[in-house]
This record gives structure tokens, C-alpha cells and sequence, in this order.
């Protein structure tokens, strides 16, 4: 049964008319840097879209506004969820503190319908919800099992776990929400045991999408890798191979790539798609400290409550550019889930040194060891979760 949505409602995204036009592929230095340019260019005074959706006789802007204590919080415990991975599990791991799961979102000029699990279950009713992209993604694929599982403690489940497709499914609603990793979006070959990013091709991952009723993309973080952390040893562009490139160029064409997947293979009158956008880091402490020295502790160690006030006045990351412009060149209403900033403001959110199993030694030493990426469970991938419950659906 088809999952049928209004199109017309006011939050899609629609195609802008200033796009960049990039007429061929740019190999030399010099080239690389002009599209560079152009993207940066093109963003000299880059606005934070909102976009906007009807609610209780409002036009509500998401995601403008800030963060209140509320002690209904949080939605779910981490003893009753044991599908959250122990890198995300802060309390389980030892965190001390708790007031970090005590804060709502709460939009300048609306209320966010609190998140209800069994409504979920009952919309989305033999429907598939997959989330696709990297380990930001499955933190908040993570979340919202568990916010779903707390409304419905009793229903049987099942987990299949894989790589890169895990699903979990709640089988009395035959509702699957599904974790597909692709930190790239689109693909990596193995030829001849080197990994090959190929950037204009993506039929190996998309493959796995088609089916879905509700998909939700991310990327950037892997991008910017380097050294061991780096995915891949050869960059496939243009039918040719590189050791490395510009790595915003790199990006820009991935996302064109997905970009034009959307548009050839998703059919609009059943599948919802949506775009999370770039998840901040708290590496660095003179981001949130007018008095931040070189001998401050590098990360977000001990750090127990968010920024305040409601905007913050880090640079919009030139990647969330790229993200912005392809989602305004797509033909398909897709919409931009814009967390960047909401989650700016939350330094107090990340695992830290309560990651995984760590050594008492690394646990001692937070400016090699803290985790300022990922985030807790419970914790903020709970509320991206409560804006995708609003966006699809009110």
C-alpha cells in the first residue's frame, strides 16, 4: 500500500533558481580552487534557511530557538533500550552528570508536539523508514527505536543486525526502520584491494533504498578524513582516478550524484525523503569560551549544559553550503532537516571520555581520547527525532 503525503505543504524545498553550473570536470589546481572560490563566492552572506510548516494556526520556524529545562526529560532510559552501542551509552559507561538529558527545543514562536511512539506505530504501519549516511546516522537511528520502543514496552520486536543494511522491526505494525551505512552516500569499489571512491556513481548503495516509504540522508563528516581515518586510497571522477582532490569539490560532486538518484529513482506519490543536515563537533573550546587559552582542555570534556541564547556565532560550515545548494538544484520536494545550529548550541551533549570501553589511562587523558562528534543516548538525536516526527506528521 502506497504511503501517500501532501506535497503542497510549505515545509518542502523546493529548486531554487540560483544554482552553479559546473560544465566540466575540474583536474588541475587552479581549477579546483576557482570552484572552490565559486561555492564560497556564491555564499558571501549565507542565511540559516528555516523552512516553515503550519501548526496550531502558526507558521512555525523549527529551527530557531532555544534550549529550556524541562525534567519530563528524557523520553526513554538507557537500561530499557539495549540496542544503543556502548560508544553512545554515556550513563551505562559512567557518566556522572544527568542535567544534559533535561533540556527540550523549544521553537521561538511554537510548542513541538510532544514525540508519541504509538502514534508513530500506527502512521506508519507497514512502512519502511530507513536512515542512510554515516554513524551520525545511526545515532539517531538508534533513537528513535528507543523512543518508540518506550511507548510500546510490550510489542515484539526483532533486530537484524548487518553491514552495511541493519533493520529493526516492530512486528505487530510490520513497521521496519532500517540503518543502511554509506558514509559517502555514494560508492566505494574495492579493485585489486584499493578502495575506490567513485563519485559519480552511486546504483551499488541506491539499490538498497528503493523500497523505502521515509528516507532519511546524511554526510560530511567522512569527507574531511584523512590519514588512517580516511575511507578510501583512490578518488574515480570523470573516468579518472585521483590520489586526492579538494575534498568540498569531492563533496559537491557526491552530492550531485545523490542528488540526481532522488530525482531518477524516487517515485513522489509514495516515498518521503529527507536530508539531516551537517552535525557540529565540540573540539574546540574558544568556540564557547571568550576566555578559552592554548592551555584549555581540547574538547568537550566536563562540559554539562548547552551554549545559551539562540544563535551562536560559529561560521556556517562551507560543507553545509554544498548540502544547501544541492538540495535546493534537486527536482524532488525533498526536505532539509537543519540541526546545525540547534545542535551548535549543545557542547554538553557528546559522549566524551564516557565512550565505549575505554582504559583508565585514555579516561585520564580527554585531549586524546574524548568522543566530541557522536552524541549520548538518551540524549540529542532524541530531539532531531522529535523535529522528523513534526515535519512528517503535521
Amino acid at each position: 500500500m502506497a504511503l501517500l503525503f501532501p506535497q503542497s505543504l510549505s515545509f518542502h524545498l523546493f529548486k531554487s533558481c540560483l544554482t552553479i553550473l559546473f560544465l566540466a570536470l575540474f583536474q588541475s589546481d587552479t581549477a579546483s580552487s576557482a570552484l572552490i572560490m565559486s561555492l564560497r563566492n556564491h555564499h558571501n552572506h549565507p542565511q540559516h534557511r528555516r523552512p516553515m510548516f503550519q501548526t496550531n494556526q502558526s507558521t512555525c520556524a523549527l529551527f530557531a530557538g532555544t534550549w529550556v529545562r524541562d525534567d519530563t526529560y528524557p523520553l526513554y532510559q538507557y537500561s530499557s533500550c539495549p540496542i544503543i552501542d556502548a560508544g553512545f551509552n554515556c550513563q551505562m559507561n559512567g557518566r556522572p552528570d544527568s542535567d544534559y538529558l533535561k533540556y527540550r527545543w523549544q521553537p521561538l514562536n511554537c510548542q513541538l508536539p510532544r514525540f508519541d511512539g504509538l502514534v508513530f506505530l500506527s502512521k506508519m504501519r507497514e512502512k519502511n523508514v530507513m536512515f542512510v549516511g554515516d554513524s551520525l546516522g545511526r545515532n539517531q537511528w538508534e533513537s528513535l527505536i528507543c523512543m518508540i520502543s518506550a511507548a510500546a514496552p510490550q510489542t515484539q520486536t526483532q533486530m537484524i543486525r548487518g553491514d552495511p543494511l541493519s533493520t529493526f522491526k516492530f512486528l505487530e505494525y510490520g513497521l521496519s526502520i532500517s540503518f543502511h551505512r554509506a558514509p559517502y552516500l555514494v560508492d566505494i569499489d574495492v579493485v585489486q584491494g584499493r578502495r575506490i571512491l567513485k563519485l559519480e556513481d552511486i546504483a551499488g548503495n541506491g539499490n538498497a533504498w528503493r523500497m523505502a516509504d521515509v528516507l532519511l540522508f546524511n554526510t560530511g563528516h567522512w569527507w574531511t578524513h584523512k590519514g588512517s581515518l580516511q575511507g578510501w586510497d583512490l578518488i574515480e571522477s570523470g573516468g579518472k582516478y585521483y590520489q586526492d582532490m579538494d575534498r568540498l569539490v569531492a563533496l559537491e560532486k557526491g552530492l550531485r550524484t545523490w542528488a540526481n538518484w532522488v530525482d531518477t529513482n524516487v517515485d513522489i506519490t509514495r516515498t518521503r525523503v529527507f536530508f539531516q543536515s551537517i552535525s557540529p563537533t565540540h573540539y574546540d573550546p574558544s568556540e564557547w569560551s571568550a576566555g578559552a587559552t592554548v592551555a584549555s582542555t581540547k574538547n568537550c570534556y566536563g562540559e554539562t549544559t548547552p551554549m545559551t541564547g539562540t544563535t551562536h556565532p560559529v561560521t556556517y560550515p562551507d560543507q553545509m553550503r554544498v548540502v544547501d545548494e544541492a538540495i535546493r538544484e534537486i527536482h524532488f520536494p525533498a526536505y532539509l532537516l537543519d540541526i546545525t545550529m540547534l545542535s551548535e548550541l549543545r557542547k554538553d551533549g557528546h559522549p566524551s571520555i564516557y565512550s565505549g570501553d575505554l582504559s583508565p589511562v585514555q579516561r585520564a587523558n580527554p585531549d586524546r581520547s574524548a568522543d566530541c562528534s557522536h552524541w549520548c543516548l538518551p540524549g540529542l538525536p532524541d530531539t532531531w527525532n522529535e523535529l522528523f516526527y513534526t515535519v512528517l506528521f503535521y
